[in-house]
């Protein structure tokens, strides 16, 4: 025992490591449960590749299938991938606290810092207190959602199924996971406000961020928010209305899609489309027959994502932010990189540079690989990719006839995606030592 102890302390399990351990042992275990055979209607094993892939895309909130959720998984298996979802939403070490605060377990200093990782916070004061506040608003706006989905689904799916719809999918929406149990996903309610607008709102509120709850709830004017939450909500609310504006547009007049549709419903779908995109991957239309530009412009929503502390994937809207303003502030010529009538610090802009970078380098190194694995055009390949990383959960209709290296290659594209890249790099990277000195500038021609 001895032994093994001096060699977890010889590789250094920092608080990066434990995180994407921990998300990793949460796979497996649900690979495992996945696996077995009372986890189908059938009866037999769906094999461990496609069991991997499935508990991948729970865990990870994403939401690409290899099979249909509602034909093919038991209850057993459903309600499996919903406690996965659960758990890969709030984060595993939120989970470890819940246990932890039930039994009277005290949280040490090294749990504080892998929960400071996970919920991406500045500090560890004050974390135990962050994570009861996200336990307990996640469960009632939980609760709520499924309350509000039960007035549609009881009607149509009877008691007990309704009932079962209203909790799955207001806990994947919360988690933007975009698992359905409906079989078709939100297409039998392209036209339902109700529906529609519940999910849209618990994938936003999800997708904002934990931080950015508690600072709206002290602080309830604008003007008062920290910069975080202003930049959040700004960047968010223009990302849904430029998609939205961007897929009506494009989409009115396809006869696949928004044509055959009333004015309303077709305001409803392109809302509700540029809503999922960027990270929560349901659908009411067929995105299979979406215009090549739509799917485009999709990729680019996909790969931004939801914001830092949520239940969201991609590189985050304030990464993307602060790219565009880092770019502006070069045209115009300022020194500074000013928001809100504040500074970014350059290690923010580095920071994201180095996110954007990595993202894309993952993505199109996947990407290439998947058109030599796979039979597919690139478009759809670089479609799931990128839904893939950006834990989104859309596809062009290409993941169930994924081969195995294709599958295992999206399934830790998921992973990578949703544990962040960057943590990944300063999970493995070596630190090495810092000189008391700065070399030499030089200087050399660019663009």
């Amino acid at each position: 025992m001895s032994s093994i102890r001096k060699y977890i302390n010889k590789i250094g399990l920092n608080p990066p490591r434990v995180l994407i351990l921990g998300f990793g042992a949460l796979i497996l275990i649900g690979t495992l449960l996945l696996n077995l055979p009372i986890a189908t209607k059938t009866g037999e094993s769906i094999g461990l590749v496609n069991s991997f892939f499935t508990s991948a895309s729970a865990v990870c909130v994403t939401g690409l299938v290899v099979v249909n959720t509602a034909d093919y998984w038991s209850l057993f298996g459903q309600i499996t991938i919903l406690i996965l979802i659960q758990m890969g939403g709030l984060g595993f070490m939120t989970m470890a606290t819940i246990v932890a605060l039930l039994v009277g377990k005290k949280i040490t200093l090294k749990e504080r810092l892998v929960i400071k990782e996970q919920l991406n916070q500045k500090t560890i004061s004050g974390l135990v207190r962050l994570t009861k506040y996200v336990i307990l608003s996640t469960f009632i706006m939980e609760g709520i959602g499924a309350i509000l989905l039960s007035t549609r689904f009881i009607p149509k799916y009877g008691t007990i199924k309704g009932i079962w719809f209203s909790i799955f999918h207001a806990i994947s929406a919360f988690c933007n996971a975009g698992f359905d149990i409906i079989g078709e996903s939100m297409v039998p309610f392209v036209g339902d406000y109700v529906i529609n607008l519940t999910l849209c709102l618990l994938i936003i509120i999800g997708g904002l961020g934990f931080s950015v709850y508690i600072d709206i709830s002290k602080n309830r004017s604008f003007k008062r928010l920290s910069l975080h939450s202003k930049l959040v909500i700004s960047i968010t609310i223009i990302l849904i209305f430029i998609g939205m504006i961007i897929f009506y547009s494009i989409e009115q007049n396809n006869p696949d899609t928004l044509l055959n549709f009333s004015r309303g419903e077709k305001v409803l779908s392109a809302f509700f489309q540029s809503v999922v995109t960027r990270t929560a991957g349901f659908n009411s239309v067929d995105t299979s027959m979406l215009y090549d530009t739509t799917a485009f412009i999709m990729i680019i929503l996909m790969f931004v994502g939801g914001s830092p502390g949520s239940t969201a994937g991609g590189v985050k809207t304030t990464t993307f932010g602060t790219i565009i303003l880092a770019t502006l502030s070069v045209i115009r010529g300022d020194k500074d990189v000013v928001v809100f009538k504040k500074r970014l610090n350059q290690n923010i802009i580095n920071r994201s540079l180095a996110i954007v970078s990595i993202g894309l380098t993952l993505i199109l190194a996947v990407s290439v690989i998947l058109t030599i694995t796979e039979d597919a055009n690139f478009l759809d390949v670089l479609f799931e990719t990128t839904s893939a990383f950006g834990t989104v959960g859309l596809s062009r209709g290409i993941t169930s006839n994924l081969s195995d290296i294709g599958k295992i290659t999206i399934a830790l594209t998921m992973y990578a995606g949703r544990v962040g890249a960057l943590t990944m790099a300063f999970a493995f990277a070596q630190k090495k030592n810092q000189y008391p000195y700065r070399y030499s500038e030089g200087n050399i021609m660019v663009g």
